[in-house]
């Protein structure tokens, strides 16, 4: 067996499964789970019925850049999201099966394991992939604490020259997870700076970026960044980007990465070999998504909805405000957050994930520690129940 699977950590689910096994909790409270991001939102029915008309295509073998119309769809809905005035459906784009997949498989194509201890930087805390995608490149994991006395800003200052010449690879995700904080220019340029002089590549997650509260003010995307510094052809970053949460269809796996030609040819030859071309029907009703805004739009709302309840409730009781952009409030609650959470689905059946699961030990601190992370992913009605639920164990304590 790969020794590199012993460095691996228990999954965040699965150290929230453990944390609550033999706890029964009230039987009088229905459960609600806000653990997991999971979007809760119904599939719209174009997008159901785009999949059922193409089942004809099971009978054929897809290519791994597929066709051309989704890459041609997706830069099309890249231009318009981020005004591009320049990105190639031929060689800047490819279709993948989700972000996570892609996410992974970057770092075995990018990695060089010829180099002395190759580093992969990576905010913290974290989407659990990135380090898994470092650990099994044979690279080492070094951490940014986004800390709240920082406003959740990544200072890079935190790893030293030495670190940053040994690094290959940059993980970032704006729309944090869990934070939901968005990235400005300022802070873009900063990590531009540092790819030229150290010559790492950035892949930046994306997932949420259609998830945002005020429709005149999208989040700045990471190749619209590029664009506004005059980074022509996007050098060393890579955006990944996916279906799931903007259209509500996770289980479609469709999503895609975009940017630095030379990089994605290097990537597409690497997932050649890997066998992870995309399902046709899967494909046309990709496009079907991509060419829709309405019911992003819709969703929007819908998270509007929610956020507005829950915060109602939550205010004056917990340290909670609003996010830039995606469906978490990161709830700084002053106390054990593994304690917390437990009492919490004993006392109230609601389910929560400590924040310390998604972050590691660095720099002397564990920065997910005393915050707990609150999807609201669940109806309007039992984000509002779960808040309420939430508003009396707090004051109870």
């Amino acid at each position: 067996m790969n020794p590199d699977l012993d460095r691996l950590q228990s999954y965040p689910f699965q150290k929230l499964a453990d944390l609550l096994q033999g706890v029964t909790p009230d039987p009088k409270a229905t459960p609600i789970s806000l653990y997991i991001g999971e979007p809760k939102h119904p599939t719209p029915e174009f997008i159901r019925r785009a999949l059922a008309d193409n089942l004809e295509s099971l009978s054929k073998y897809p290519t791994t850049l597929g066709g051309e119309g989704l890459r041609i769809a997706i830069a099309d809905w890249l231009k318009r999201r981020y005004g591009l005035k320049q990105i190639s459906a031929q060689n800047q784009i490819i279709p993948v099966n989700g972000s996570r997949e892609a996410l992974f498989s970057f770092a075995q194509a990018i990695l060089d394991r010829s180099r002395a201890d190759p580093v992969v930087v990576i905010t913290n805390p974290f989407y659990q992939i990135y380090e898994g995608a470092a650990l099994l490149g044979c690279a080492t994991p070094q951490f940014l604490n986004m800390l709240p006395e920082n406003n959740f800003t990544l200072v890079y200052s935190q790893l030293p020259a030495s670190t940053w010449q040994r690094t290959q690879l940059v993980y970032v995700c704006s729309p944090g997870n869990p934070t939901g904080r968005v990235m400005n220019l300022a802070e873009w340029k900063l990590l531009f700076d540092l790819s030229d002089q150290y010559g790492f590549v950035i892949a930046a997650d994306e997932c949420y970026s259609e998830i945002y509260f005020d429709e005149a003010q999208p989040p700045l995307g990471a190749l619209q960044a590029a664009q506004q510094l005059g980074r022509d052809g996007y050098p060393r970053l890579v955006v990944f980007s996916s279906l799931s949460k903007r259209s509500n269809v996770p289980g479609m796996r469709s999503g895609f990465v975009a940017g630095d030609a030379e990089l994605l040819a290097k990537f597409l030859l690497y997932r050649t070999y890997h066998g992870s071309a995309m399902s046709p029907p899967i494909f046309e009703a990709s496009i079907a998504a991509w060419k829709d805004e309405a019911h992003v739009v819709e969703n929007r709302r819908l998270y509007r909805e929610k956020f507005a309840a829950a915060l109602s409730i939550l205010t004056g009781v917990i340290d909670v405000s609003m996010p830039d952009a995606a469906f978490y409030l990161w709830v700084n609650i002053k106390r054990d957050d593994a304690e917390f959470t437990r009492e919490l689905y004993q006392c109230h059946n609601v389910t929560v994930l400590p924040g310390s699961y998604l972050g590691r030990e660095a720099h002397g601190v564990n920065p997910g520690r005393n915050f707990i992370r609150i999807a609201l992913v669940a109806s309007t009605a039992e984000c509002t129940e779960a808040a309420r639920r939430i508003a009396d164990f707090i004051k109870n304590q």
